[in-house]
């Protein structure tokens, strides 16, 4: 049983990569040969980061997941300093306001990518060492939240509110599964809700954003012109799609065709059955990561694979939700579809360490 669960986490992942490879090129082929001259340029750049996800998922497949628990310290320092580093102007790259890169050549990282994967893997370990502690304020919910704390002060910075979302959605809802008084979990929630409201009606984008998704003909030209356009490609695929390669919004039309809207030229290009297609993949995968947690040997290979189920199935919720017009923009990539070299590489090697999980449980 267990064989199987691996076996159909590698085949889904595989399928949905080979979608993103093909949709990716499809979506960036004519903005790459304008901008750049090179209708390959985006698909080549994606399959330098498959090869290195490749390799790396291979290397976290190779070693017992056991031994990440040491990493986990390490590794929140690690992402600490680099959550640092990557705000400092001249270190950090920018891009339209943001500052959430690094840049090495043909390749950018996000360090938040990382924060995102240890802070999963210490909350796991944090919880397989404390137990029925877990229950107590003080030594089972203050240090993890302050860790959380730090990292999404940081994140905000960038400023990137859609992975400090989904980051605190995932260690919350950890914290609730291993036993964490649902008191301390809800009072810091609506604690926050004024931080919340501040952070995103006093600042002007944000503000559009939420006015955008109320109503985007509000400002058709302006902050809901995305919303829209991504409308119009789901809604002109109809059932079967125009074709592949046929999408009308990919020629400039709808920005960030083969990044966050990549879903939306899947819908006109493949129509109703090609985004059907790829939610039923997704929930495949939510279904076989959930029996990998179900199966996990021992406490800390529970959470950790709760932690990556969790982070994957929220970012291809909040996408496919922002596609449809259902959410507000976020900025968050469709796990293993969206080009993005960082998030898609942490996608492949999420997978890599559940699959680990998955082997291990067979041989406990």
């Amino acid at each position: 049983m267990i064989r199987n669960i691996r076996i159909n986490l590698f085949i889904i992942s595989f399928i949905l990569i080979c979608i993103g490879i093909i949709m990716i090129y499809s979506a960036s082929s004519i903005y790459a040969w304008e901008r750049y001259g090179d209708g390959f340029f985006f698909l080549k750049r994606h399959l330098s980061f498959l090869a290195i996800g490749t390799l790396l998922t291979f290397l976290v497949m190779s070693v017992d997941y056991r031994k990440f628990r040491k990493f986990a310290k390490p590794l929140l320092y690690i992402s600490f300093i680099l959550l640092v580093l990557v705000l400092i102007p001249g270190i950090g790259r920018e891009v339209s306001g943001a500052r959430r890169w690094f840049r090495f050549k043909f390749l950018s990282f996000q360090p938040s990518e990382l924060a995102s994967l240890a802070m999963i893997i210490y909350i796991a370990d944090f919880i397989a060492r404390k137990g029925n502690l877990m229950r107590s304020f003080l030594k089972g919910f203050l240090a993890p939240m302050c860790v959380l704390g730090l990292f999404a002060l940081l994140i905000l910075a960038q400023p990137d509110l859609g992975t400090t979302l989904a980051l605190g959605a995932v260690v919350f809802i950890m914290l609730f599964v291993s036993g964490t008084r649902v008191a301390y979990l809800l009072s810091l929630v609506l604690a926050s809700i004024p931080a919340l409201y501040v952070l995103i009606f006093n600042v002007p984008y944000r503000r559009a954003r939420i006015l955008a998704f109320l109503n985007p003909w509000l400002d058709p030209k302006g902050s809901g012109f995305q919303i829209i356009q991504s409308q119009i490609a789901l809604g002109s695929g109809g059932i079967f799609g125009v074709g592949l390669g046929h999408s009308r919004q990919k020629l400039f039309y709808l920005p960030a065709a083969h990044t966050d809207f990549i879903f939306s030229i899947i819908g006109e290009e493949l129509g109703l059955f090609g985004t059907l297609g790829v939610i039923i993949l997704f929930m495949f995968f939510i279904q076989q990561g959930l029996k990998v947690v179900k199966n996990s040997p021992d406490k800390f290979g529970y959470f950790l694979s709760l932690g990556l189920v969790l982070m994957i199935s929220l970012k291809a919720i909040i996408n496919i939700g922002v596609s449809c017009g259902v959410l507000p923009t976020k900025g968050l990539p469709l796990p293993f579809i969206s080009y993005g070299g960082s998030s898609f590489m942490f996608d492949m090697i999420s997978v890599g360490m559940l699959i680990n999980i998955a082997r291990t449980g067979e041989y406990p």
